[in-house]
Order: structure tokens, then sequence, then C-alpha cells
């Protein structure tokens, strides 16, 4: 068996060889999972948070998705975050997610889709001079940190912009994204994003 990285290490020890704060274009899949990965990471980097999430259906949800991200970094003062938009993409979703629709949820299609977000995110950091990019994924227990990590450093090679490891769940950091969350009364949804997963989950 493969052994684990510790990905979250990997960034305090980044953040220890600092001594200015660097500007991270940050991905966030939505504002609750953003919550505490802003608060950990706004000490050390120069935020902007990249909202980039084609795979989430209906456009209704997306848009309800992408509000409450906005209303969280309107109402947070404890640092200047900035907001970089996407427009919609599904159809860059749907098509890489052909002959994938029916896999189960945590397989090869929502692999593809981390890729394709964190892809995303490298390019415009790199296009945008941005000196590092990163994604908030890991702090979900339900997603694979592991790939993940592995992805953000296969495309940070790619592209030849540097990637922040993370594993944000760690040290209860699932627990205090869940409290923020309460404190700012933001909207948790019940499926990840797209239909596929959500007819999984509901069927």
């Amino acid at each position: 068996m493969e052994e684990k990285i510790n990905y979250q290490n990997k960034l305090n020890c980044l953040i220890k060889t600092l001594d200015y704060k660097p500007k991270l274009l940050l991905h966030s899949c939505c504002g609750p999972c953003s919550t505490q990965v802003i608060d950990f990471l706004k000490d050390y980097f120069d935020i902007t948070i990249l909202y980039y999430n084609p795979n989430i259906e209906p456009f209704t949800e997306y848009i309800h998705r992408k509000n409450e991200q906005l209303r969280f970094l309107e109402e947070y003062n404890k640092a200047k975050i900035n907001f970089l938009d996407c427009d919609y993409d599904n159809i860059s979703f749907k098509e890489m997610a052909k002959g994938l629709e029916q896999v189960k949820e945590g397989g090869a299609r929502c692999n593809k889709c981390f890729y394709l977000r964190i892809k995303k995110t490298a390019l415009l950091a790199k296009e945008l001079d941005f000196e590092f990019f990163g994604t908030t994924l890991t702090v979900s227990p339900y997603k694979n940190s592991q790939i993940i990590n592995q992805i953000g450093e296969k495309v940070s090679k790619e592209l030849d912009v540097k990637y922040i490891y993370g594993d944000f769940k760690k040290n209860d950091g699932y627990k205090k994204s869940i409290e923020l969350s309460k404190e700012y009364n933001l909207y948790r949804q019940n499926y990840c994003g797209c239909l596929y997963g959500r007819d999984e989950i509901w069927n």
C-alpha cells in the first residue's frame, strides 16, 4: 500500500519559509468550504478567491452557491479577500464527463472534475501573475486529499506555477468550517454539485 503523504505538513513547512505575503489564487468549491481555509491562510497569503465550478447544476443552484460565497467574503472582515468570477462553463464539465455519467461518486468522474477545476485555476494564476494557486477541495472529508494534491502537483509541473499543498480537514479543519458556516448562516448544500452525484444520493 502506498504511504499517504501529510500534505498539511508540507503546507506548514512552506509557510515557515515565507517572509512576505505572496499572491495566491485559491479555487473555492463553495462558500462553506472556503471559510476555514481562508481563515487559516489569510495571515500568510494575499488571497483571491476563484469561483470556477462548472460541475454545479442546475444553474439556479450555481447562482445560489456563488452568491453565498460572495456574501461570506463581504461579511468576513478579518482580511481583504479579493474575488475572481468565471462564466458558467457547464458545457466543459459535460464534455469531460462523457462516458462517466454512471460512475459512482468519488470515482474517475470526480477525479477528472478536480483536474478540470484545478487546471483552470493554475492557468489563470499564470496568466494573471499569481505566485501560487491552490484549492479548498481538501477541507471536505468526502474528497480524497491525496488525489487532489497529486493533481495539483501534476498541473504545477505542467504549467510551471507553484501549487500550495494542503489537507485542510486536518486539525479539526472540517469541524471549524461547519462552525464558521453556522456563524455566517451560510447555505450548506446536500450534494457536491453535479446532477450525476445528486441523483445517486437522492435516489
